[in-house]
């Protein structure tokens, strides 16, 4: 990249104190670091404001078609590094910085995670918005701009303790207002008949405002917009019942419209959590379409041509409404009959799902969904009757019918928000080449009968700028010196390193750099649980959402197995071993929190236990985030991705740990079937009973208690749970917990558990070979290249959007 003479560090010192003085309104001697890091984060997007408005205008110069991408999550972690990196200004503002006694990387600390996503499908879309923008790709990001988010994970005594994250606290210095964008979101009332057509008439309005934050593209090719949507009252205070001394109810609106910005996924167990989780999915959803078709009305004229200007990604089932939503203004607002105006949302709507598993596959009571939307509910119906006379047409039998049907007929009627994703959608993608198969054959089986086209698949990617360039420099640096810097514009120019997979020379810079990740996570791991690391020692990583499926619970029930075999054969050659946990448990998944719970009470013996020496740590990362994956994942030796196969969709921890240098130990689940094609059977350790093999045990009525029974290993372990062994306060604590594995055992822990156990003895054996090690853990960096975002995004593009 050929940079502005006004990039160089003399300017942007000059800026910086320009902007400390004028608007932060400090002196430099009188600035403290967070004004510094205020100052920072203003004049680089003063720069950044540059090429988003150029690559915008471009795009309405050219009438180029633009892609919306909308999700309830956008796990973007912190912007300045990755902003700095992208517009190729980090050398620069290193020394700038230096030239005032500042340190770049310690200003970079001081940016809160924004905390606008969970986990995996948060992370993707932020990964998908980045690569957007570095292929040139126009497009906005559409979500909720959070005020807490998602929670902040303290760990009390072991347990999971929920707190508020605070992000906004001191505001966002990325973030603009866009007060033009603001549209009117109704809920409630009723559907009137006029002399035009019907007209809904909401009962309650509230306003949704846009938030915009600029998305910058690998070296500066575009810039983009994540569009977030905050909510106000219409009346944010009732002055008359104010001064009658209801001052709570003269509020009421005002905090009606703070809950749906307030928390992510907020609990669904009662009522008013359902009611309050559909209202968040339509607020964004109404807001978004509205937001787009006034864009392409205003440009382009005719509502009729939005397929050929627009193309809408929903991610997951969250936005499914917007299906509803689209229609609604289409026919009720833009006059469109309902045939021409479900043509035009059909080709203009695409749809990723992200799960198999049913729960995740929304659907709502009818009477709360009627009551909430009643004119979207007249529209589903509309729809329904469409696709069922298609699918009564193409002879499928009364079943069929019933399982394509948008409305749930058994027991309590309910909307099925997935159904109305893909009848609404012309795409509808997997996001693995397993689970792609797996939707035709489940889930989905009847609705691709009826429609057996739309659905295809789009392995998922990561982007290699954030998960190698910027978290782990020194084996970037390491890469570029052996093959050039090619790889840093096509993460797929890193198969050249596989020609150099046994140069001993470049293993062991590798390894150094590796190590010197280990120090600084032991390190920092030190300063945030006190426990002390051997970076010699084998780190083996799990961290992700902590759910029975991902089976954290299989790791700890064999870390137990682990720890006895370590206090009864001391004589044998162990390998050292640092067990690393991290993840968030929903707050009402009880299970999930007890898992929690039982890592630490395992960490708590284990790591005071001298039998054990040096040989066994186990460590819980509280509040883990994409900050803390950033230092993590290059430390990793050993990745973890243990799902129960046939559940885990895909997966993006497995593509990152991979691409630096860690070796995975998985099940053929999500994508680690396709890194195992990629890497090479050598280089992984695969173990467990494949997605086909755990539908037959399931079918064949599995009995976990005789596989306990004749493992001894694994008996043992389960009874120094389940008998209070690690819950001396408690014995009783994991009773249930592990009476789950004896009784149903759903995950099929015990039927993995001997196997999962010899991989790992398989894992410690290499571990002995150094060389070997590291020649595998080149072949997985120059394997993996292709599981970037860029590629993905690539194929979205071609096959999907049709745009270039």
């Amino acid at each position: 990249m050929t940079l502005d003479p006004a990039s160089s560090a003399a300017q942007l010192d000059a800026l910086i104190l320009d902007v400390l003085r004028h608007r932060v309104g400090k002196d430099e001697l009188a600035a403290k670091p967070h004004d510094w890091f205020n100052a920072t984060v203003l004049a680089l997007r003063d720069r950044i404001i540059d090429r988003w408005i150029a690559t915008t205008r471009r795009t309405y110069e050219t009438k180029g078609k633009r892609v919306y991408y909308l999700s309830l999550e956008f796990l973007i972690g912190r912007l300045l590094r990755d902003a700095l990196a992208n517009m190729g200004l980090t050398r620069d503002m290193e020394k700038a910085l230096r030239e005032h006694g500042l340190d770049l990387t310690v200003l970079e600390d001081l940016e809160p995670d924004a905390a606008l996503g969970n986990g995996g499908l948060g992370r993707l879309a932020a990964c998908f918005m980045e690569s957007l923008a570095t292929l040139d790709i126009p497009a906005y990001g559409y979500g909720i701009r959070y005020v807490n988010g998602m929670f902040r994970q303290r760990i009390v005594d072991g347990w999971q303790v929920e707190r508020p994250e605070t992000w906004l606290a001191h505001g966002n210095p990325w973030e603009f207002d866009r007060r033009e964008s603001a549209y009117r979101v109704g809920f409630g009332g009723e559907v009137v008949e006029t002399a035009e057509g019907v007209e809904w008439k909401p009962a309650e309005q509230i306003e949704a405002s846009a938030v915009d934050t600029p998305v910058v593209g690998w070296r500066g090719a575009r810039v983009n917009t994540l569009r977030l949507w905050t909510a106000t009252a219409l009346e944010p205070i009732k002055l008359d019942a104010f001064n009658a001394g209801d001052h709570f109810g003269a509020l009421a609106d005002e905090v009606r419209a703070d809950a749906l910005v307030r928390v992510l996924y907020p609990a669904d167990s009662s009522p008013a959590g359902q009611e309050l989780r559909l209202r968040q999915e339509y607020f964004f959803s109404s807001a978004s379409i509205q937001d787009i078709v006034r864009r392409h009305v205003q440009f382009h004229g005719d509502v009729r041509t939005l397929p050929d200007q627009a193309a809408i990604q929903l991610n997951d089932t969250h936005p499914s409404v917007a299906v509803a939503e689209l229609m609604r203004l289409l026919v009720d607002q833009h006059g469109l009959e309902f045939g021409e105006a479900w043509d035009v949302t059909r080709r203009t709507i695409a749809y990723t799902n992200h799960t198999l598993l049913p729960e995740a596959l929304e659907s709502w009571p009818l009477p709360l969904f009627e009551r909430m939307l009643p004119r979207h509910m007249q529209i589903i119906y509309a729809i329904n009757s469409r696709v069922l006379r298609e699918a009564r047409k193409a002879g499928m039998s009364d079943q069929q019918i019933a399982a394509i049907s948008l409305i749930d007929e058994n027991g309590e009627r309910r909307v099925r928000m997935a159904n109305l994703a893909f009848v609404g959608a012309h795409s509808v993608n997997g996001v693995a080449a397993l689970h792609t198969e797996l939707m035709k054959s489940t889930v989905f089986a009847d609705l691709h009968a009826l429609y057996p086209a739309r659905i295809n698949n789009k392995t998922n990617g990561v982007t290699p700028r954030r998960w190698l360039q910027q978290c782990n420099p020194g084996l970037t640096g390491v890469i570029r010196d052996a093959i050039g810097p090619a790889f840093l514009d096509d993460a797929e120019q890193l198969t050249a390193l596989n020609a150099l997979a046994g140069d001993a020379a470049l293993g062991e810079r590798i390894a150094e750099v590796k190590r010197a990740n280990k120090v600084a996570l032991a390190r920092h791991l030190k300063d945030l649980t006190g426990v002390r690391l051997d970076p010699d020692a084998l780190f083996d990583v799990q961290i992700k959402r902590i759910h029975e499926y991902k089976r954290q619970l299989l790791n700890l029930v064999e870390t137990v197995a682990l720890y006895d075999q370590i206090r009864s054969h001391p004589e044998r050659d162990w390998v050292p071993r640092v067990k690393i946990f991290g993840g968030k448990a929903a707050p009402s998944y009880h299970n999930a929190k007890l898992i929690i719970k039982l890592a630490n009470d395992i960490a708590r013996r284990v790591n005071s236990d001298p039998s054990v020496g040096g040989l066994l740590k186990v460590v819980f990362v509280p509040n883990y985030n994409v900050s803390l994956a950033e230092r993590i994942i290059p430390a990793a030796d050993l990745s973890e991705q243990i799902s129960t196969a046939g559940m885990e969709a895909s997966g993006t921890g497995n593509m990152k740990f991979a691409l630096n240098g860690a070796l995975t130990i998985g099940t053929l689940d999500g994508a680690n079937v396709e890194i195992k094609d990629r890497v090479g059977d050598d280089n992984i350790f695969i173990f467990g009973l494949t997605a086909e093999e755990v539908e037959q045990r399931r079918a064949e009525g599995y009995q976990p208690a005789d596989i306990i029974a004749g493992s001894r290993e694994l008996q043992q372990a389960l009874s120094a749970i389940a008998s209070g062994v690690f819950s001396p306060d408690d014995p009783d604590r994991y009773r249930d917990l592990i009476g789950g594995i004896h009784d149903h055992d759903w995950f099929l822990i015990a039927a993995d558990f001997d196997s999962y156990a010899a991989a790992q003895r398989r894992v410690d054996a290499y571990w002995t070979d150094q060389a070997a090690w590291r020649r595998s853990a080149i072949h997985n960096i120059a394997n993996v290249g292709w599981f970037s975002s860029d590629r993905t995004i690539g194929e979205y593009a071609r096959d999907i959007w049709g745009v270039k």
